[in-house]
This record gives C-alpha cells, sequence and structure tokens, in this order.
C-alpha cells in the first residue's frame, strides 16, 4: 500500500472535534507567542525609562532652575542698557519673552520631527503579527 494513500486515510478519520481541539490548540500556541514577544519588548522599553525617567527629572528641574536664573539676569542686563524710562523694565522683561518664544518654537519643532521618525510602539511584534495576518490569508484562501 501506498504511504501516502494510508495517510491520507488517517487524516480522513479525524473527527471533526478532534480536528477543532488541534486548531484551538494552535491557536492558544500562536496568541500566547505573540503576548510573550509583546510582554518581553514592552519590559525592555520599561526597563530603559525606569533608568532615563528619574535621570530625565533631574535634569529638566536643574535646568529649568537655570532658565529662570539666566532669565532674571538676561533681563537685568536689558535692563541696564535700555535708557531711562518708566517702561523698562516692562520691556526688558518683553524682549526675553520674545527670545524664549523664538527659541522655543524652534525647539519645539525639532521636538516634533524627532517625535515623528521615533515610534515607542513595540514595532517588532506589530511586524509579526502583520506578517502572520498575511500568512493567516494565503492559508484560507487555499483550496483543501
Amino acid at each position: 500500500m501506498n504511504p501516502q494513500v494510508a495517510d491520507d486515510d488517517a487524516n480522513n478519520d479525524r473527527s471533526f472535534a478532534t480536528i477543532l481541539s488541534d486548531t484551538k490548540e494552535e491557536l492558544k500556541q500562536f496568541v500566547g507567542t505573540r503576548i510573550a514577544m509583546l510582554k518581553t519588548e514592552t519590559g525592555e522599553k520599561l526597563k530603559i525609562l525606569k533608568v532615563a525617567g528619574p535621570l530625565a527629572i533631574a535634569g529638566l528641574l536643574l535646568l529649568l532652575t537655570a532658565f529662570l536664573l539666566f532669565t532674571v539676569a538676561l533681563v537685568g542686563l536689558v535692563f541696564a542698557f535700555l535708557p531711562d524710562n518708566s517702561y523698562r523694565l516692562c520691556l526688558a522683561f518683553l524682549a526675553v519673552a520674545v527670545l524664549w518664544s523664538i527659541l522655543g518654537g524652534i525647539a519645539a519643532y525639532f521636538a516634533k520631527r524627532e517625535f515623528e521618525t521615533k515610534e515607542l510602539l513595540p514595532n517588532k511584534t506589530i511586524g509579526v503579527l502583520k506578517d502572520d495576518g498575511l500568512w493567516i490569508q494565503s492559508e484560507v484562501k487555499k483550496p483543501l
């Protein structure tokens, strides 16, 4: 007897419940693998954030303090160079505010561009899931 024919007979003898049970187990394994991938990739990103987060907060706090002190010094410098006028303190603050607005707009533009180029999503997992979706579609289209 031909081994291929015997194998086909064995597959035909499987009940519908057995096929559904096998499919269910394969689907559980498939989903479990994808969830494990997502957890691993997310965990790696969280480890980086746990280290970088406090450092970023400390850095921002120190930079904010330096910014405020620098602003007061700059306002004092502009104030000293303005001619005697009852509004010269206001004009000094206004000049510094315009300067910071221009620099802040430039920084925001570059930050926006940087966020657009780098995503925080788990791209590996998403790519694998897209490939899996294409594979499932191709399998469904195959004739039995």
